[in-house]
């Protein structure tokens, strides 16, 4: 199996996305990247991360991209989290991401960090790691309107992604009838 078969194999799972850090945890000497991206395989997205040239573009890439260039332990968070999912309508100028690490990189300007609640534990939607739906509801509180938060937490509800517990529970901390 050629290096590209194995970076081939990470990438297609993650948004045909692969950083650095991906390839030596699977064994890739980390300078085959850049040899790749030469050679018109991959493309360089930002400093260690790397995308596909071939691949299949899919609606959720720019929020798998802006959380894969802040690295392991960022997540989509707020009001990003229910763009994703089509929850509600939100403002589409920017992605929130949260990090627990503290970054110095150079950003896109649409992309926003956000500092992760005190012990909040991501979850996965669409193989992007995510704020759940409840924390991301009551996240966007103070950026989105509460009509839009109610109809995105009855979408979620009606979709699975909240359960009635926490259904319940959202409509009483947030005050809806």
């Amino acid at each position: 199996m050629t290096y590209y078969d194995q970076i081939y194999e990470i990438a297609v799972d993650n948004h045909y996305l692969i950083s650095t850090q991906d390839a030596a945890d699977a064994g890739i000497p980390p300078v085959e990247l850049p040899k790749l991206a030469q050679r018109g395989k991959l493309e360089n997205v930002s400093r260690g991360l790397y995308r596909l040239t071939r691949r299949v573009p899919h609606e959720n890439d720019a929020y798998a991209t802006a959380v894969a260039r802040l690295g392991r332990g960022a997540y989509l968070f707020g009001e990003s989290v229910i763009a994703m999912l089509e929850l509600a309508p939100t403002n589409p100028a920017y992605i929130c991401v949260a990090t627990p690490k503290r970054t110095r990189k150079k950003l896109p300007s649409s992309i926003r960090l956000k500092k992760p609640a005190e012990g909040e534990v991501p979850t996965v939607y669409d193989g992007i790691p995510s704020q759940s739906v409840a924390n991301a509801i009551r996240s966007a509180k103070e950026t989105m309107m509460d009509e839009r938060l109610r109809e995105a937490a009855e979408r979620a509800r009606e979709e699975g992604y909240l359960s009635k517990a926490e259904y319940a529970s959202l409509k009483d901390e947030m005050g809806w009838a």
